[in-house]
């Protein structure tokens, strides 16, 4: 029986548009026509000997087959991209220093590091976990690299869009939530210490709704908030990203509370141009980052006939 083998090239513009999600957007990032992008999705289907794809509205979506096909695509294209460093780049050496807020600790950064050291064994990396004011701070002073943070609305010199990310009410895992609108008590809110992004949002969205508040627990660390949700001591205001299993989303119809807007995500670079070493972790955190808000839900796809 003859293997099949795919196509590199192939695998990327599908993985790039899934990720972009819009196969218009692709085609510009990669240099290529709609046509020749089209062809492409063609022979990957071919390729499976099944289908990718099945119609949803106008769009397209992914079949079962389209989903377990994306996840191996990325792993192929990350062993690639890696070799591809490894061999090319053997003589990379530096310093680089990395920050990240709280979420990717435990989630994005393992993978980063382990992505980079493979490739990069000679050049040392200093990673930082720290809140997001302090993220930018150091950016813009010189004393990080790079950053990858939370959007305030403000934009440092060198940085650019990563996603959006939603925000969600969480809770106890375990239990009931313990609040409701219609219980007239107002709402514990455990949060961060300010100044925190997603702590002035979620006051401001409680204050539109004219659904009083107070807060239950303020803690200067996100284990400590996860403990206090865990325990049933307050809701709290995160994204999906590395919410541990002892909390897990309040769906706000039920408990009465406000939707919630999504929460831009950016990295930041310290300089227009850097050294090679902070360009390629720069990569890295890049791809980490826009894999780990890709893994969030399902992505419909938007490519019209």
């Amino acid at each position: 029986m003859r293997k099949t083998n795919f196509d590199l090239d192939v695998l990327r513009t599908f993985v790039t548009g899934m990720e972009l999600g819009n196969f218009a957007k692709a085609s510009e990032r990669l240099g290529r026509s709609t046509s020749a992008v089209s062809a492409q999705l063609k022979k990957l289907e071919e390729q499976a000997g099944t289908p990718i794809f099945r119609k949803s509205g106008r769009g397209l979506a992914l079949t079962d087959a389209g989903e377990t096909m994306l996840a191996y695509s990325r792993r192929l294209l990350e062993l690639n991209d890696e070799a591809v460093a490894a061999i090319q780049s053997v003589e990379l050496e530096g310093w680089v220093r990395l920050g990240l807020q709280e979420d990717f600790g435990e989630t994005v950064l393992p993978e980063v590091l382990g992505r980079f050291a493979r490739a990069h064994p000679k050049v040392r990396i200093e990673a930082r976990v720290v809140r997001n004011a302090e993220l930018i701070e150091r950016v813009t002073t010189g004393k990080l690299d790079l950053a990858l943070a939370w959007s305030n609305g403000n934009a440092t010199a060198h940085c650019e869009m990563v996603g959006e990310v939603p925000m969600l009410w969480v809770g106890p895992a375990s239990g009931p939530q313990g609040w409701t609108v219609e219980s007239g008590e107002p709402l514990p809110l455990a949060s961060l210490e300010a100044p925190c992004l997603l702590r002035t949002a979620a006051i401001d969205a409680l204050d539109r709704a004219n659904i009083p508040w107070r807060l239950s627990f303020v803690s200067p660390s996100l284990g400590g908030l996860w403990a206090a949700t865990a325990a049933g001591l307050g809701i709290t205001i995160r994204t999906p990203l590395g919410l541990p299993a002892k909390v897990k989303p309040v769906s706000p119809e039920a408990a009465g509370l406000p939707a919630l807007p999504s929460l831009g995500l950016m990295l930041h670079r310290a300089e227009a141009d850097p050294d090679a070493a902070t360009a390629r972790l720069s990569s890295i955190v890049l791809q980490a980052a826009q894999e780990a808000l890709a893994g969030l839900s399902p992505q419909p796809m938007l490519m019209r006939a």
